[in-house]
């Protein structure tokens, strides 16, 4: 079938919704939500997946780009996570995501002499141990003078250091890769919408049959009749649990936050890892910019768009600072994002000693609540949910399959050819976002020159990749386009508004827009933006978060 996602695929999966008896639905269209639809549909079920608002638009949008076994779990002696997820790193980057999948390697400065050497080095040689048994294709680690750090890492403040420790993990564009999976999905039969809300589930009988969804699009609702609903809803998740009356696994949030900064700013050819007092800290190579994050805080307020405040920010610059010969400041920051991690409660209140280790629960009464976890594992989540709702159906489930599936686009990039009109850089760009995909891309520039420019000047984004968001991944609204299929929301210092007008023209002509909502939409995208910043010049959570909240939701027209 075809992967597409644009408009007309997604009303004709709302009809077939109304139409038919599904196997499955799947609630959220995260990572995990996608890759339970795609590891369902691949066992020849029946599946419906439902999304509130754009693919990948909460948590899964918003990590830290990596897929990593978690070093620092290895001190919590949580060793079957980290060969778990290590497991899962190298299937991405070998079989199942090879062309959005990059090894990327970080230094592990030493500011102890003699024993931190000893304590980090037997550290990471157990890492590469546990990852060995899986494939492992990433170079070994090895043990760098300071000398040798200075040469790969100048940034770094001699005075401080002592050498370093240097090991390998995987680098990912998070959202790119969350709607790639959505895609690999609808190419093997799942029906998939976002933007359609799930307001109520019918347990009259004492078992879940219907789950009834409202499209934000239209305000047309739709009854989904079904055998069985996986809730991967995320930090929603007990929401969900209470819509069908009752509770079950409790979800805490923890706040994550990232800057932005150019490349130029830290000279580095590798990336850098960091202990603060709780956790650790990365500065992640990104292409012509450095990820700064994360941490790690309890969040009690709004969900859907949690707001980094200006105390958040210059935790991650102090913290930064304290390895580098000249600090990094406020105006380094290009761009600030904001995610909140779905964890399952304990009983510490640090949300850095809460479990990262996923949990299925089955109520009995046809839904199945996965939650926990890290984006890494998703995929083995999704399989675990899956086989839970076995007792559900009406035939045997098969095994999963997605362990030896490649997701679109991972297969025949090898075959293309560039094309004159695009260049070498931008192709070789294309290939690492899109896989074989990038042939697609070459048609539209082939058919429309005017497609192959930038959207923008500071932005190596193309006009024809904001066409062929809108026509093929499910880009529904600006934001989807500036924020997750593209990231100029982030990366460039004024948050994608240079490229707003520009991108509503391309979206407009694609969707089919009227003027009246191609404003709409401008005005929409330029008040979040002045949300965002607004908050990040709050001192605290509670002010960030009604500061955030000045903007209303581009789906509901209201503050979420």
């Amino acid at each position: 079938m075809d992967s597409a996602l644009n408009p007309g695929q997604r009303l004709k999966a709302l009809d077939e919704m109304s139409d038919r008896v599904f196997d499955l639905v799947v609630i959220g269209g995260g990572v995990t939500g996608t890759g339970a639809a795609l590891d369902a549909a691949s066992r020849g079920l029946e599946v419906a997946l439902v999304e509130q608002r754009d693919y990948g638009s909460g948590t899964s949008s918003r990590s830290s780009k990596l897929f990593h076994g978690g070093l620092r779990y290895l001190e919590q002696l949580e060793f079957g996570l980290v060969r778990e997820a290590l497991t899962e790193r190298n299937l991405m980057l070998t079989t199942i995501a090879p062309h959005l999948a990059r090894p990327v390697s970080f230094v592990y400065p030493l500011v102890h002499r003699f024993w931190e050497r000893l304590y980090v080095g037997a550290g990471v040689l157990l890492y590469e141990a546990l990852a060995r048994g899986a494939g492992n294709p990433l170079p070994r680690h090895r043990h760098l003078s300071r000398e040798e750090l200075l040469e790969l890492a100048p940034a770094l403040d001699p005075s401080r250091i002592y050498g370093a420790v240097r090991y390998w993990d995987a680098l990912v564009d998070d959202a790119r890769h969350t709607v790639t999976v959505a895609r690999t999905a609808a190419a093997h039969g799942a029906r998939l919408a976002s933007s359609t809300r799930v307001v109520g589930l019918d347990t009259g009988s004492g078992s879940i049959r219907t789950v009834l969804a409202l499209d934000l699009e239209s305000g047309r609702e739709v009854e989904i009749r079904t055998r069985s609903v996986i809730n991967a809803a995320g930090v929603w998740s007990g929401d969900m649990q209470r819509l069908a009356g009752g509770e079950g696994l409790e979800v805490t949030a923890s706040k994550g936050i990232h800057l932005v900064v150019p490349r130029d700013r830290i000279a580095s050819q590798t990336g850098i890892i960091l202990r603060t007092r709780v956790s650790v800290l990365f500065v992640i190579p990104w292409g012509d910019h450095w990820i700064v994050g994360t941490t790690d805080t309890p969040w009690a307020l709004r969900r859907a768009h949690p707001a980094a405040s200006r105390s958040d920010l210059d935790y991650l610059l102090r913290w930064v600072s304290t390895v580098l010969a000249t600090p990094i400041t406020h105006s380094d920051i290009v761009g600030v994002y904001a995610g909140l991690r779905p964890l399952l409660s304990g009983e510490s209140e640090e949300t850095s000693k809460l479990s990262r280790e996923h949990a299925v629960l089955d109520r009995g009464d046809g839904m199945v609540t996965v939650a926990g976890g890290k984006y890494t594992t998703y995929r083995v989540m999704a399989r675990d949910a899956v086989d839970a709702t076995a007792p559900y159906l009406d035939r045997p489930l098969p095994p999963s399959r997605t362990h030896r599936i490649p997701l679109v686009g991972a297969l025949g990039r090898e075959r293309l050819t560039r094309p004159d009109a695009i260049e070498e850089a931008q192709w070789r760009r294309l290939l690492g976002r899109y896989g074989a995909l990038a042939g697609d891309l070459a048609e539209l520039i082939s058919e429309q020159p005017d497609l192959g420019e930038t959207v923008v000047g500071d932005s190596p984004y193309l006009r024809a990749e904001i066409v062929y968001a809108a026509t093929h991944e499910g880009a529904l609204h600006l934001d989807d386009a500036l924020t997750r299929r593209t990231r100029m929301s982030v990366e460039t210092r004024h948050r994608g508004l240079d490229a707003v007008a520009e991108t509503a023209r391309l979206m407009g002509d694609a969707l089919g827009w009227p003027e009246e909502t191609r404003e709409r939409e401008m005005e929409h995208y330029r008040a979040r933006v002045a949300a965002e910043i607004d908050s990040q010049r709050q001192p605290d959570d509670r002010t960030a978060d009604a500061a955030r909240m000045g903007a209303p939701d581009v789906r509901t027209g209201v503050a979420e």
